[in-house]
């Protein structure tokens, strides 16, 4: 059976962007640029049709409590709280003091300080102990790749029926359906959650081939 499917350039990729309310953004251009400048480890920022995204499924839900594991700079942090309702909070987990600085600093630059929480230190211990102001509208999970069904457990009974658990970088650029890619513990762990998610009666999921892939679960009544 073929599949139809449109392979993005350069050209069109920049037109998706610039065609969304989001994309143009010049908060969110100066904080791209600002971390560009951080070398290498720039790359783990969110891309700009990411933040679209995060910004547009968070108010389409009319979030008013989320979670994020994995802050870096800032750009995701900014996006779903700009999404959230009035009252509404984000509480965020990291543990880099230097890279969450910069994202404070843009979080008072957009006017977000009091929307959004930083809790530094290791999620690992810090996640299992959090109790939420009331049950989870969202979750965006961008972080140690091997811990992420960690946080996935630990988080989804907290999540409302109907919320929403967003992964980033469940493709692993390609790796997940590469022999030898898949051997690669990160990538493993990426590849069993996929294939858990696909098949755990818990959430309804579905991948979408935005950036480096996104898995989006919403979890069910019933976990049957």
């Amino acid at each position: 059976m073929s599949t139809s499917f449109l392979p993005l350039n350069e050209s069109l990729y920049r037109y998706l962007v610039d065609q969304s309310s989001e994309g143009r953004d010049p908060l969110l251009t100066q904080l791209r640029r600002e971390t560009g400048t951080l070398g290498d480890v720039a790359e783990m920022a969110i891309s700009p049709d990411q933040c679209a995204f995060l910004s547009f499924i968070t108010s389409l839900i009319g979030a008013q409590y989320a979670v994020e594991v994995g802050t870096f700079t800032g750009s995701s942090s900014i996006s779903i709280a700009r999404g959230l309702i009035p009252g509404g909070r984000l509480v965020c987990f990291d543990q880099d003091f230097r890279y969450t600085s910069i994202a404070r600093r843009y979080w008072f630059n957009a006017g977000l300080q009091n929307k959004i929480e930083l809790r530094l230190g290791n999620a690992h211990q810090l996640v299992p102990r959090f109790r939420a102001a009331g049950p989870l509208d969202l979750v965006f999970i961008d972080a140690d790749k091997e811990a992420y069904d960690f946080y996935y457990e630990s988080l989804l009974p907290m999540v409302r029926v109907n919320g929403l658990i967003i992964f980033d970088n469940m493709l692993r650029g390609g790796k997940v359906v590469d022999p030898v890619g898949r051997t690669e513990p990160a990538t493993r762990a990426v590849d069993e959650l996929n294939r858990k998610l696909a098949t755990d009666p818990r959430v309804q999921s579905v991948m979408v081939p935005i950036a480096d892939g996104l898995h989006l679960c919403r979890k069910r009544e019933r976990g049957y």
